[in-house]
């Protein structure tokens, strides 16, 4: 049997407020938040800002672009360079460490992240 878990849609910024093709921080609950704007994918993306190679906040100013056959969509730490899934926060550079991921979703000009 499979359980659901309910999400809370939490309002954290504006549209406006995240560069296109780019990211920005959000503080929501008291965890950084980075949220990304993927517009040449036309996606929507958030995980922990949390890098956790070095424990440095950096990932929001990460470089994002995609891998591999299947173009998994990817965030680059700008300091380590070890890169993440921005889908499933899995590290693609064959590290045991990952990130966690939130639910995003955008009504209107409002971007809001799902918590559990």
């Amino acid at each position: 049997m499979e359980t659901t878990t309910a999400v809370a849609w939490l309002p954290v910024c504006h549209t406006t407020d995240i560069p296109a093709d780019g990211g920005a921080c959000a503080l929501v609950e008291g965890e950084q938040v980075a949220i990304f704007n993927f517009a040449r994918r036309g996606e929507w993306f958030a995980t922990q800002n949390l890098c956790p190679h070095k424990q440095q906040m950096a990932l929001a100013r990460g470089m994002i672009g995609s891998t591999g056959e299947t173009c998994e969509p990817k965030v680059a730490c700008p300091f380590h360079k070890r890169t993440f899934s921005l889908r499933t926060g899995e590290c693609l550079n064959g590290d045991e460490c990952s990130i966690q991921t939130y639910p995003i979703k955008v009504e209107g000009d409002v971007v809001y992240i799902g918590l559990a």
